[in-house]
């Protein structure tokens, strides 16, 4: 890779990882939550204090509260956080990144990050994360991913250009200051109509920073194959996710 492609990529990296600040609002109506069952394996035994890392407008959370936890959240873009306290209002929500998280030594049960992980510096927000759990403590990222074994799905995949990655981005990198990553998969959905659906993918990155024209055609394609498509064509259907978890225990 040259230094100008590699120079140009760095940069649409970052785009992307800034474009939802943006669509704050669109992201909290349209993107999905993640199954209880996946945040039951993630969580350490007797979790009582929960940090949600790179919580956005607090879908992670939402799941965290249902199980009873105390969560504190941290999240970098101040659009986001607006839309989380809506959501979640009485949550703590501090401006922090994965990398500087704004929280004392050893005080939380364990960290977790949706669909989040990918856009951190690995090294140093396992390092800082390490800081802030006590030992014993769990870190956790989860990725909902579309379950294209369901033949419509891998359809729409192939017409959208759409691919909601999970497994494909779900890697972590060893770290001293914890144990080896566990892995497990999740069935879940996210109900949907044709026109929820395209409004859902049009809240990724990758759409969020294309230009209006591919904007557009995108979802011209999309909602044409959706209302075409038998298994969607009929209002509300359930969209088949695969939600990929991976843990560590902290040394």
């Amino acid at each position: 890779m040259s230094e100008a492609t590699s120079s140009a990529d760095r940069e649409l990296w970052n785009r992307r990882s800034r474009s939802f600040g943006g669509h704050a609002d669109a992201y909290d109506e349209h993107r999905p939550d993640y199954p209880l069952n996946g945040l039951r394996w993630a969580l350490p035994p007797g979790a009582a204090e929960v940090v949600d890392l790179a919580a956005g407008t607090g879908k992670l959370t939402g799941g965290l509260r249902a199980l009873g936890l105390r969560v504190t959240a941290v999240e970098p873009d101040p659009a986001m956080r607006a839309a989380f306290t809506r959501r979640h209002p009485g949550i703590e929500v501090l401006d922090g990144t994965a990398e500087r998280i704004p929280l004392p030594d050893a005080g939380t049960d364990a960290v977790l990050a949706g669909q989040a992980f990918h856009w951190f510096d690995p090294g140093a927000a396992l390092t800082e994360i390490a800081r802030v759990l006590r030992p014993g403590g769990v870190v956790a990222g989860l990725w909902n991913g579309n379950d294209d074994s369901v033949p419509w799905v891998a359809e729409f995949a192939r017409v959208s250009g759409f691919v909601q990655r999970g497994r494909s981005v779900a890697t972590l990198p060893e770290h001293p200051a914890f144990n080896a990553f566990e892995e497990k998969t999740f069935r879940h959905s996210h109900r949907r109509t044709p026109e929820s659906l395209v409004e859902t993918i049009s809240t990724h990155s990758h759409l969020l920073v294309a230009d209006d024209a591919e904007r557009v055609e995108t979802r011209r394609r999309t909602l044409e194959f959706l209302r075409a498509n038998p298994a969607t064509a009929n209002g509300e259907f359930d969209l088949p996710l695969l939600t990929t978890v991976l843990r560590a225990v902290r040394r």
